[in-house]
């Protein structure tokens, strides 16, 4: 008996769709697949860098840098500085907290009550220049302001070059 006598025997009978067909199919999987991850990650952040969009429950930052310092200002309407964890560890700005609204409605009846606490953490990496042992917090109208000076090294002072006669 030889090899392509037993090929022959275990054949099935399901029949085998050519190439073409299956190309509709792939495409389709793909668009659903798609979808999927879509719905999975709609609003996660997928970060390139660091400093890319914020993911949703996150507060709203802006990053200003000028010829000393960083600034970082994030939006915390309605949050009491209380309330606030600021920290700067390993190079990274640290920002976590919780908005907890309390309320005393007892003769109410609540039909839907939405979003009565919540909380955040955001973390930012700060660049290699930044001397993360200066920085200060401050807090005022719901907007949260960590300035981080730079390192001296790394302030360029202007050097004024002295001009040689060509020979």
């Amino acid at each position: 008996m030889t090899i392509r006598d037993l090929v022959n025997k275990t054949r099935s009978s399901v029949p085998v769709r050519q190439a073409a067909a299956l190309v509709p199919s792939f495409t389709a999987m793909q668009e659903e697949m798609n979808r999927l991850f879509d719905r999975i990650y709609n609003g996660l952040q997928v970060r390139l860098t660091d400093w890319d969009d914020k993911a949703p429950g996150q507060p709203a930052v802006n990053i200003i840098e000028n010829g000393n310092s960083f600034r970082v200002e994030a939006e915390l309407p309605g949050l009491n500085p209380e309330a606030l964890d600021v920290s700067v560890t390993d190079g990274f700005l640290t920002i976590k907290g919780d908005k907890t609204e309390e309320k005393e409605e007892k003769d109410e009846n609540y039909i839907c009550c939405e979003c009565s606490s919540s909380s955040f953490y955001r973390q930012l990496a700060l660049p290699a220049t930044a001397d993360t042992r200066k920085a200060e917090a401050s807090f005022k109208n719901g907007l949260l302001t960590v300035t981080v000076p730079k390192k001296a090294e790394a302030i360029q002072q202007p050097r004024k070059l002295q001009i040689k006669k060509a020979a």
